[in-house]
């Protein structure tokens, strides 16, 4: 009997090019699809923040949010494919359920930017996972642009995260 485990030793698996181009555009799909949902979101949320270090943090990864997407446009154009963002309800589901969380603190400020804070951190969270695999992909594909291009959005969307962990520090110290 073969062992399942047997194909997954630790020389690493062995996709064809065509199977990782494919499993690359469909994540790269997925990261824009949430990208492009926090485009319309964050306004709100700015306009929500009470603290003026929230405000100015979900601005400032609103101008890096539109420049990730500019570069993944780039991404896209290198390997000659359309963004999608088709598809994808259970990650807009899961976004929007994070969203309207926010919602449930409108009497307490802080509690309500906490809130703020914990989704945007996830989604951060999410974004960094994301373009890590994605990155990995890019190496093998043997791209130093689209490399390029993922590494931007990558330390973009890490120190972004860090931003919000370094102002949830202060609201809970």
């Amino acid at each position: 009997m073969n062992d399942p485990n047997q194909n997954t030793q630790s020389s690493g698996l062995t996709l064809e090019p065509q199977q990782l181009r494919d499993f690359f555009i469909s994540h790269l799909n997925r990261i824009y699809c949430a990208k492009a949902h926090l485009v319309e979101r964050l306004p709100e949320l700015a306009d929500q923040a009470q603290f003026r270090d929230l405000r100015y943090a979900i601005i400032e990864t609103m101008e890096d949010i539109d420049r990730q997407i500019a570069r993944m446009d780039e991404v896209f154009v290198l390997l000659d494919e359309k963004p999608s963002i088709e598809k994808h309800d259970e990650l807009i589901d899961f976004l929007e359920n994070g969203f309207a969380a926010n919602y449930q603190q409108v009497d307490d400020l802080v509690l309500r930017d906490l809130s703020i804070l914990f989704y945007l951190s996830l989604v951060e969270s999410i974004e960094v996972a994301s373009f890590h695999i994605l990155l990995m992909a890019a190496d093998k594909m043997h791209s130093k642009q689209i490399k390029q291009l993922l590494q931007e959005n990558f330390d973009e969307s890490k120190a972004d995260r860090s931003l919000f962990t370094q102002i949830t520090a202060k609201y809970i110290n």
